[in-house]
């Protein structure tokens, strides 16, 4: 005779799984409201569901559901004299200068997330076609999203990095130009060059407004520009199979006097990828975007760097989840 021993279950609260279940449900709540400009007609201060409704032509009961949906998520406060926005709406979203990442938003609600239905398919199969192309309003979008994101990192390499040593910088994947942006109005001496695949380089080169050369190349195929004694690559490296970094990092160290600095921007993580979380989560992001997109530990870029002739020297925060590895390029 046999017995046999059952275990019970364990009990669970389902709170952690419905709560990251509904998170699109967050999410398109907030696009939602930026684009039909709740936060914007709060920007003077309170007002009544009425009066919000009235001035975003959302109607009345519509604008309930959304502004108390945003309460519900913290980013509005509600009392006796109606809605307002909370600090992070009225710095971020309101459009009263500084920051606005509604940009950002645009883009991950019109671009992104009609992609990330396919984060299954994507993740099942190492072979898979390429996104498919951008129109060009698309690609504005696009561009205007990642230049949101980018915006704090910019402005904080600008400030926190000494480039008194430095003459002419080569923005290799510069996007629209923000990072060389934020250097030249925090540094006049400095001169520049951003390396952009043709469609991005034309909203590059309307932006800089000529403070920049704007060449047009593929940066791991075509001929790199010399003479630059400050390498930038921010944000480029997450779209790239490990193979392909490597490749870079020789390309731009052959195009490179010893000494030259390189500055290396990303979502950097520790060595078990998942800090920070934020990196960890826009890895399906990269992924989606790029068939090789991923994140790298500080660890893996330093290893990189050291077999492609550079020398890393420091590793530092910038802004938000974004980290800056410095390197210069070894005597050879």
């Amino acid at each position: 005779m046999t017995t046999t021993t059952t275990t019970a279950p364990v009990a669970a609260s389902p709170e952690l799984v419905l709560r990251l279940a509904t998170g699109f449900m967050a999410s398109k709540h907030l696009f939602a409201a930026a684009e039909l400009g709740i936060f914007e007609s709060l920007r003077e201060g309170p007002a009544t569901l009425e009066q919000i409704s009235a001035r975003t032509r959302v109607p009345r009961s519509s604008a309930r559901i959304s502004l108390d949906a945003l309460t519900a998520l913290g980013l509005l406060e509600r009392d006796a004299e109606g809605y307002r926005n909370g600090p992070e709406a009225a710095a971020l979203l309101a459009g009263a200068g500084g920051s606005d990442l509604r940009p950002l938003l645009r883009f991950w609600d019109r671009l992104s997330y009609r992609s990330w239905i396919s984060l299954a398919s994507a993740l099942a199969s190492d072979s898979r076609d390429a996104p498919p192309t951008l129109s060009e309003e698309e690609t504005r979008i696009f561009s205007e999203g990642v230049e949101a994101i980018t915006a704090a990192p910019a402005r904080a390499l600008a400030e926190a990095y000494d480039w008194s040593g430095h003459r002419r910088v080569l923005d290799v994947g510069g996007g629209t130009g923000s990072f060389l942006l934020a250097l030249f109005e925090a540094h006049p001496h400095l001169q520049g060059t951003l390396v952009e695949l043709p469609v991005v380089a034309a909203i590059a080169r309307e932006r800089l407004a000529g403070r920049a050369d704007v060449v047009e190349a593929d940066a791991l195929t075509d001929p790199l520009p010399s003479g630059h004694d400050a390498i930038l690559v921010a944000n480029l490296i997450h779209l790239l199979s490990p193979a392909s970094t490597s490749e870079l990092l020789a390309r731009l160290r052959a195009v490179s006097a010893t000494g030259t600095t390189l500055l290396l921007v990303d979502f950097f993580t520790d060595d078990s990828h998942t800090d920070p979380p934020f990196a960890a989560l826009m890895a399906g992001e990269f992924r989606l975007v790029s068939p090789d997109g991923d994140v790298y530990s500080e660890q893996e870029i330093n290893d990189w760097l050291t077999t492609t002739g550079w020398t890393p020297s420091h590793s530092n925060p910038v802004a938000g989840p974004a980290r800056l590895i410095t390197a210069h390029a070894s005597a050879s």
